[in-house]
């Protein structure tokens, strides 16, 4: 069985302090908590010019000290980008290819020398096309093969990117392209979002509709992805075909390149029999109220003992059969390209 680790910053809590009374518990964490936050005008345009002093985080309501404060943050970035090969997509496949090396050039032409993407496709199976790279010929040459066929699993491809971002160094993003909802996925939706936020990674949802025609779209679908965008601190881009679709990836990226990176050391944090601790970021001091701030809603960390240890823990995350079948490796064409593709297939055991 596999398991899923807690990334550091959310393992189990040094006790420094334990309050007496019976019914709330208080816990100082020496670990530190990674907030990325974009701030944004009334005009939608980035705003770059805050100062710590400008943000106020609370954690389960609970005002933290902001120890770390990194303006226009250029740690390393790890993109997972996540394009949705299933049949349903293939008459607009080649316009988002298109649209994704040119991202991925504009990535790799400037901002931290040790930014990469990795390439993920999903249909009813997730193949992890590329390792993560700075090569974006090796990226283009794997989207050239791409072919839509069979059904839609998301929620699984989200898991997966998940889990192999998780352990890599600085801010870690999924950008999900498709033009709906999940279909075939083992993984819920609450599995994946709890991947996610597991990783602190953020979601850029690029929803491309077939249709305006609300009795035809996956509404349902829609909306998880927003949900999973605003969770993680990220937002939803839908565009059309063309221009539009180049202006969602040139938004995503503008917005990487001016997040704010807020750290905390949880301080008399207040646990309850819930693992997830909600986490508010607002504006003080020169921020306008109008303005909007996109920030993660929460992270794993510790919950009161009395709780159901597999529930609540903030150790390790066991996944079930199910799940793992997720992660099964297909028998791998041969190929000479290095960095070759990774199969992870559904049922293929």
């Amino acid at each position: 069985m596999r398991v899923l680790r807690a990334p550091a910053a959310l393992s189990l809590a040094c006790v420094l302090a334990l309050a007496q009374n019976s019914t709330t518990t208080f816990r100082e964490n020496v670990r530190l908590v990674h907030v990325l936050a974009t701030v944004k005008d009334e005009g939608g345009a980035p705003v770059g010019s805050l100062e710590k002093g400008d943000f106020e985080v609370r954690d389960n309501g609970v005002p933290q000290e902001i120890a770390v404060f990194e303006r226009q943050t250029e740690q390393p970035l790890s993109i997972a980008i996540l394009v949705d090969d299933s049949a349903s997509t293939a008459i607009d496949l080649k316009y988002e290819t298109d649209s994704v090396t040119r991202f991925v050039k504009a990535l790799v032409r400037s901002g931290n020398p040790d930014d990469a993407a990795s390439l993920y496709t999903f249909n009813w199976e997730i193949v992890q096309q590329t390792a993560f790279t700075r090569n974006a010929a090796a990226i283009d040459k794997r989207l050239r093969q791409v072919r839509g066929d069979g059904g839609t699993a998301m929620y699984d491809a989200i898991l997966l990117a998940s889990r192999d971002i998780e352990d890599r160094q600085g801010r870690k993003v999924l950008v999900i392209v498709t033009d709906g909802g999940d279909t075939v996925s083992r993984a819920t939706f609450g599995r994946a979002a709890e991947a996610a936020q597991l990783a602190d990674a953020v979601i850029f949802p690029v929803l491309v509709v077939p249709i305006s025609n609300n009795a035809g779209r996956n509404i349902g679908g829609e909306n998880a992805l927003t949900t999973l965008a605003e969770r993680t601190g990220g937002r939803v881009f839908q565009p059309t075909i063309g221009k539009e679709m180049d202006a969602a990836f040139d938004g995503i990226l503008r917005d990487l390149r001016t997040q704010y990176l807020l750290g905390f050391y949880p301080k008399n944090v207040p646990l309850t029999r819930e693992r997830f601790h909600t986490l508010t970021v607002t504006g003080m001091g020169h921020a306008n109220a109008a303005w909007t701030i996109s920030a993660r809603s929460g992270y794993y960390g510790e919950a009161l003992p009395a709780a159901n240890a597999s529930a609540n823990s903030s150790g390790d995350v066991n996944l079930s059969a199910p799940d793992e079948t997720v992660r099964a490796p297909k028998p791998a064409a041969k190929s000479t390209q290095r960095g070759a593709s990774t199969t992870t297939g559904r049922g293929t055991r």
